[in-house]
């Protein structure tokens, strides 16, 4: 006897043939999605020795208004150094780079010759980690000296994000130092960071001991003087009595 198909096998066969190309086409752009979150060299726009882009904020975390600042004093430094600065700020590496890997590779893509690195200077951040990388041609190396580059890495930009992710000032921190450095001006050195001084509002235990011991010795005179009179009156009587 033949089975006719109740509404419900219907009902599970249709949802079936919808639910399974449903989920392979979440699992497609699932896969597509999850590498597109990195940044990889090939994401960035290439640049070159006379670019006018001077930072690439990918991780958008630099306001306009700093983001122009830092524009107008990299495109001055180079107008009249030929040294050229630009930042690189992206939201994190693919899992099989690191900041210097990247950095490396991003260096030679924008200039591929000796020549074309001479004068460039490139700063990465990677915001996922808050790691920092410097990349410098030649010609700078006698102005932006190692040190100086450590220094930079570890404490101008380093410093700021440490304490509650300051993009904005790092970048801006990080662009005046380079941009005097580069210019051949002294080095202003990373930025000051003030020690909260912070003042006990309560009293030390030698304080403490001293204002007792005080206060016991008015305790005692005082007690010392009204007990003898109070002692000779109850005896002697109260005047007028």
């Amino acid at each position: 006897m033949m089975q006719i198909p109740t509404c419900r096998n219907s009902n599970y066969f249709g949802l079936k043939r919808f639910i399974i190309p449903l989920l392979s086409l979440l699992l497609a752009f699932g896969l597509f999605i999850a590498p597109a979150c990195a940044t990889g060299v090939y994401d960035l726009p290439v640049l070159n020795s006379g670019s006018s882009t001077w930072i690439v904020d990918q991780a958008d975390v630099i306001s306009l208004a700093n983001e122009g600042k830092i524009n107008g004093q990299l495109k001055k430094l180079a107008k009249e150094s030929a040294n050229e600065v630009r930042m690189v700020i992206i939201r994190r590496l693919n899992f099989d780079e690191t900041i210097d890997s990247f950095a490396d590779q991003l260096f030679d893509r924008w200039y591929p010759t000796p020549e074309e690195k001479a004068h460039q200077t490139v700063l990465v951040i990677d915001t996922l980690s808050n790691n920092v990388a410097i990349r410098r041609g030649e010609a700078v190396k006698s102005l932006l000296g190692d040190d100086i580059v450590q220094s930079v890495v570890s404490e101008t930009v380093a410093i700021p994000l440490r304490d509650g992710a300051k993009y904005n000032q790092a970048i801006l921190d990080a662009g005046n130092r380079l941009v005097a450095v580069l210019s051949g001006q002294p080095d202003p050195g990373p930025p000051q960071v003030e020690e909260a001084s912070i003042e006990s509002t309560f009293t030390s235990a030698e304080e403490t001991d001293d204002f007792n011991s005080t206060i016991w010795v008015i305790i005692i005179l005082a007690l010392a003087t009204i007990i003898p009179m109070v002692t000779y009156f109850w005896y002697v009587g109260f005047p007028g009595k």
